[in-house]
């Protein structure tokens, strides 16, 4: 679990009551706070209550009056099509809103990493498409070289609920633009933007409002490195947004469609051969054809941005090789959860 810091003796109010609820009221609890917790699902509540869970209900008038933040579910609306009357309630009262992804970002940094000799690592993954996948593979990686690594996000476990990360321990999050859209912090040292298609509009106001909150991921707080899938126009601008210039390698492209040029840092996959380029040059080479777990276009995509982040977090590339080497073809099926938000961390 990771406590929830800067809440001490203050109550903090839960909206919904899933996974990712129960688990934020136990992160709060443990770091000192009260919270306070509410579902319009009546057997959440109950399951809630069993579990010790305090509960209000905070659509009641003045259900905010001793609160300090609300933190609300990924799948309740806060804004569009129309905000959840609890979340129109908080707002009215002048109660800041977030949710458990940006209490984890202001949380973890405080589980003593000063004692550590490389202090852990924070890889985030979104886009519409592979982002399961993308989280799923870089894992596996990180499993086969021995490297400590959890899941957590909209895959795995609840951010709050995983086990705070020892040395040079990485966490992988796979994070949908619900939860993007509304963390307060959101400080990843590695950042990956997958691709961009239409979805979940009625939620964003349209595709300008979808591809904002995947935006925030790297506007709010800078990851050291972004890793950006270049195929559409979004990722392009984006990946110029990031770059100070054509040579900035803190910014990573990557495509299936081309071969990218340039001075700068570039993944590419063509023919079923993934390429690195630095600086105009060819670093490694990788022939994904004859991987089992890794069929199709869509996969090489996510290999390439799994090959990166894990470029950037030390391993020597045909140390990943071997590792891709190494994979069934479970671990590149997994679903995009993010679509239609049904996993049970947005209840």
């Amino acid at each position: 679990m990771i406590p929830v810091q800067g809440f001490e003796g203050a109550v903090v109010a839960v909206l919904g009551l899933g996974r990712s609820g129960l688990a934020t009221a136990r992160a709060l609890l443990e770091g000192g706070a009260t919270p306070v917790c509410w579902d319009d699902n009546p057997e959440a509540r109950d399951t809630a209550e069993a579990e010790g869970v305090d509960l209000r209900d905070l659509r009641r008038q003045g259900a905010f009056d001793d609160v300090a933040v609300l933190v609300t579910s990924p799948g309740i609306p806060h804004l569009y099509p129309s905000p959840n009357p609890v979340i129109r309630a908080a707002l009215e009262a002048g109660v800041p809103v977030d949710n458990d992804i940006g209490l984890f970002f202001a949380s973890l940094p405080a589980q003593g990493w000063d004692m550590l000799d490389q202090p852990p690592k924070v890889v985030a993954v979104t886009g519409s498409n592979g982002k399961s996948t993308t989280v799923a593979l870089l894992h596996n990686i990180l499993d086969a070289v021995g490297r400590d690594s959890q899941m957590a996000g909209n895959i795995g476990r609840g951010v709050l609920d995983i086990d705070p990360p020892g040395n040079a321990g990485v966490v992988v999050l796979e994070l949908s633009s619900y939860q993007t859209e509304l963390a307060r912090a959101l400080t990843p040292d590695v950042a990956i933007f997958t691709n961009l298609s239409p979805d979940h509009l009625d939620r964003h106001a349209g595709l300008g409002g979808y591809f904002a909150a995947k935006r925030r991921l790297f506007a709010e707080g800078g990851p050291d490195r972004a890793i950006i899938g270049v195929d559409e126009d979004e990722g392009q601008f984006l990946a110029g947004q990031m770059s100070q210039a054509a040579s900035d390698d803190r910014v990573i492209r990557v495509s299936t469609k081309r071969k990218l040029t340039g001075p700068g840092w570039q993944i590419f996959a063509r023919k079923g051969f993934l390429s690195e380029y630095r600086k105009g040059r060819q670093v490694a080479s990788i022939d994904l054809r004859q991987m089992m777990g890794l069929p199709g276009e869509h996969n090489h995509q996510n290999a390439c941005a799994a090959y990166a982040a894990a470029r950037v977090l030390g391993l020597a590339p045909r140390v990943i090789e071997a590792a891709l080497g190494q994979l069934s073809g479970a671990a590149a099926s997994q679903p995009d959860r993010g679509r239609g938000c049904r996993h049970s961390l947005c209840q």
